[in-house]
């Protein structure tokens, strides 16, 4: 280790580096600045020597090249002790530099709205990464702050004994590096973006950059290791953005369940609780308040209810709470708790609460499924069609309740484990069967769920979140006492299913698209 006795400060986010700077300063530090920041250091007092001084070189080009010098990289890349390095310091009058501190450009900030080609290239950094990759480089003699929250550690140290150890100049270092791949990544995400769209309309190239929020206890099984990786650029989405009052830490199956009751109830603007078991709804209704939605929601398959994940997209009341306190549930998510409903949740000593904030629900980016040897891709599974995308292919119109009905049904079966079907009447599903290989079986399964619950099925209608390849399906529906079909279409054999729809009075609306879900 060698003590730090010159420090070179340039930052575009200048968040707290006057105290910084300052603590540096009574150090006995020497500080070499730039103009935008060295303008921030002289209004807070504290003193600094130009880079251009050091360099004997003017800013040029409005401050492209201003650090670009071997005045600063030899100071930077000096390697003390090394005889070559030493005579070359010696010979240039190079000014060994122990200490960068240094942040970027803010380009995704500078590109997040319509820019031109002209203001995006000006937003791209060059003499920053080329200071911290160089600090990072010689880090076993160099130390390198690119984050406002390394600034207290990085002056504790220094405080302490005057230098910096070797552990945190490497892990600043790792830091360092991670900062310009990141960085690097945004710059080529957004030509990427920017250039000429081809036919294929997935890019040829993804960069992720994944950051560790928190580890769990374990996996989906006790023997499997597992954390939670939050993604660059969606801090604002999903659980990222819920806030835990109470219980347990989520677990991995937790916060996969969590993540559906989030989106699932957001679909909906009328009061909407979803309840959720092993990644499928067990029940989703709306209703004219959220206390009406929950118990509708858990009427369809109490049972399946027990341990399970309450998603909601209104604030819980009293009432609600005291519904849900009522069986043992697992996690309630919420965009926020009365005084009253946060005090009875939290008598259950292991309920996970969770707070969603209004961003929440923006589900960003590709929706991704990890397979060995590298990742399934693939957009989003957003929305429900426009009118003039359906088609009611039977001789018989559905009646408006049943169209309501129907919408319902289809927004619903877009979270249903395939293959899926779902009876649901007046803003309720009333038998959801999930996760067949076939789908005459799938609506066996939801005829029982109802059968258990009991629930009438007459009146009811069908979601099927693909087509019907024979009619049987269908029939086992209309049997239960369907009387209204909402499905994809495209089977070779639609027509036999039509007629036999027709046969029996039964209307059916095509929606052209599907709605498998797999993982």
């Amino acid at each position: 280790m060698s003590k730090v006795r010159r420090a070179l400060i340039s930052v575009t986010d200048k968040t707290g580096v006057a105290e910084f700077a300052k603590g540096l300063q009574e150090l006995g530090i020497e500080i070499l600045s730039t103009g935008g920041t060295g303008k921030a250091l002289a209004e807070a007092g504290v003193a600094f020597r130009e880079v251009s001084d050091a360099t004997g070189f003017p800013e040029i080009m409005g401050g492209r090249v201003k650090t670009l010098h071997p005045a600063i990289h030899g100071g930077i890349l000096f390697r003390r002790g090394l005889e070559e390095d030493e005579k070359a310091v010696e010979a240039h009058g190079l000014v060994p530099i122990d200490l960068v501190v240094v942040n970027l450009y803010q380009f995704e900030k500078r590109t997040s709205g319509n820019v031109s080609d002209a203001e995006a290239i000006e937003a791209i950094d060059i003499g920053g990464p080329g200071m911290i990759r160089a600090a990072a480089k010689n880090w076993a003699y160099v130390g390198v702050v690119t984050a406002h929250e390394q600034y207290n550690e990085v002056l504790a140290a220094l405080k302490a004994d005057g230098e910096l150890s070797d552990g945190l100049r490497r892990k600043l270092a790792g830091a360092a590096f991670e900062m310009t791949a990141s960085y690097d990544r945004a710059i080529s995400d957004w030509f990427a973006k920017t250039a000429e769209k081809e036919e294929v309309v997935m890019p040829a190239r993804l960069n992720f950059v994944l950051s560790r929020q928190q580890d769990m206890r374990y996996g989906e099984n006790p023997h499997q290791a597992a954390a939670y990786y939050g993604l660059k650029g969606e801090e604002g989405n999903g659980l990222r953005a819920c806030k835990q009052f109470h219980g347990k830490e989520l677990s991995f199956n937790n916060m996969i369940d969590a993540d559906i009751a989030l989106a699932l109830p957001s679909e909906f603007e009328e009061p909407c609780v979803a309840i959720l078991k092993h990644t499928t709804p067990s029940g989703v209704a709306i209703g004219a308040t959220i206390a009406e939605a929950e118990a509708g929601a858990r009427a369809c398959d109490p049972m399946s209810a027990y341990g399970g994940i309450v998603g909601m997209n209104r604030i819980c009341d009293a009432q609600t709470a005291k519904q849900i306190n009522k069986a043992f549930t697992e996690v309630v998510v919420a965009p926020g708790f009365t005084e009253e409903a946060l005090a009875l949740l939290m008598k259950k000593k292991n309920l996970r609460i969770l707070e969603a904030s209004p961003e929440a629900t923006k589900m960003a980016g590709y929706d991704v499924r990890r397979v060995a040897g590298g990742l399934l891709v693939q957009e989003r599974d957003y929305g429900f069609p426009e009118i003039d995308e359906l088609t009611v292919v039977t001789k018989r119109q559905p009646t408006e309740e049943e169209f309501i009905s129907l919408r319902f049904a289809w927004k619903v079966c877009k979270y249903v484990k395939s293959n899926a079907v779902l009876f649901a009447t007046a803003g309720k599903t009333m038998g959801i069967g999930a996760g067949q290989m076939s789908r005459v079986d799938a609506v066996r399964l939801a005829r029982l769920k109802a059968e258990d619950a009991c629930l009438s099925l007459a009146n009811t209608v069908l979601a099927s979140d693909a087509y019907f390849p024979f009619a049987d399906g269908m029939m086992q529906a209309v049997e239960a006492g369907a009387t209204a079909v909402i499905q994809p279409g495209g089977s070779i054999r639609d027509q036999e299913v039509i007629d036999a729809a027709d046969e029996n009075n039964v209307a059916m609306v095509f929606t052209g698209r599907r709605h498998f879900r797999h993982a």
